[in-house]
């Protein structure tokens, strides 16, 4: 059942028979006969049918719940009694937003020196993607807003706030500035993050605020090409201090703190809240705890 239950969930999320049969390991027909056994045990139709898969139907948005919840239960159940038998090893899988990158290495450096047993994959994301894979069991833990998305029935720990600067080179005009404000912007050669980055928006949102044309020539969904245009001279971009400063230090840039108003928004770990937790995901939260 559980291993039927997994498939039906790679379905949903796939939407694609085949893509979602690649995604768990089995041939096609495999994955489409399990999904048949599965209708047949739970006496419903869970996938509307017809040349190609039509969704779920109401009942499988249903099913849908219960089988991610008790997938769930599963693994972590596999996952106690296994460091219970070998102590705290495995795989940890953690989403983190673009500009908290940073910050997360240092989380992970200190996790991994701890437990070093434990493999660990860090992937970039947005923050409303790291949600959906949380919630679709395809990660463990993220690191992400806590202030700006709805983020339902989670475990957090905050791990810092926020606060935003204007990143230029040191020849730049306002390179000697201790702070700027948001409104003095205007006219500069912006590169921003997408729009599909919360970052973004939310810098939008502020730059919209002080009167300020949000109209950036270039967007980028990397922190790294945002500093390679500053450095190539003629562009600034706006970044949170946290992330600024990994790259003050290898080039000749500066980070003048955006004023006026001083926003802050909080960053922190995220995790599904269930009891007991996942070893791996209730390590994790503790040393976050430890940090913070």
């Amino acid at each position: 059942m559980i291993d039927k239950l997994e498939m039906f969930i790679a379905l949903a999320q796939a939407r694609h028979f085949g893509r979602a049969a690649e995604s768990v390991g089995v041939a096609q027909p495999s994955l489409s006969a399990a999904i048949r056994q599965l209708e047949e045990q739970l006496g419903v139709m869970l996938v509307r049918r017809g040349s190609r898969f039509g969704g779920l139907t109401p009942e499988g948005e249903r099913v849908l719940d219960w089988a991610k919840r008790i997938v769930a239960d599963a693994r972590a159940m596999r996952e106690e009694l296994r460091v219970g038998r070998a102590g705290l090893s495995g795989s940890l899988r953690l989403a983190v937003i673009p500009t908290a990158l940073a910050a997360a290495s240092r989380l992970t450096a200190a996790f991994a020196e701890a437990h070093p047993e434990v493999r660990i994959t860090i992937l970039s994301a947005t923050s409303i993607a790291i949600l959906e894979d949380l919630d679709g069991l395809r990660i463990d833990a993220g690191i992400s807003y806590l202030d700006n998305e709805p983020l339902g029935t989670k475990a957090t720990v905050p791990l810092y706030e926020e606060r935003y600067a204007l990143v230029v080179r040191d020849d730049h005009v306002l390179a000697g500035r201790e702070s700027a404000a948001w409104a003095e912007t205007e006219g500069l050669a912006l590169c921003l993050l997408t729009p599909d980055m919360q970052n973004r928006r939310i810098v939008s949102g502020l730059l919209a605020e002080a009167g300020v044309a949000v109209a950036p020539r270039i967007e980028t969904n990397s922190t790294i090409v945002l500093i390679g245009h500053v450095l190539a001279g003629g562009w600034a971009t706006i970044l949170p201090l946290v992330t600024a400063e990994i790259f003050l230090e290898h080039g000749p840039l500066r980070a003048v703190p955006l004023a006026d108003p001083d926003t802050r928004h909080r960053v922190g770990l995220i995790a599904p809240a269930r009891e007991p937790q996942m070893p791996l995901v209730a390590a994790l939260l503790a040393e976050a705890k430890r940090m913070a």
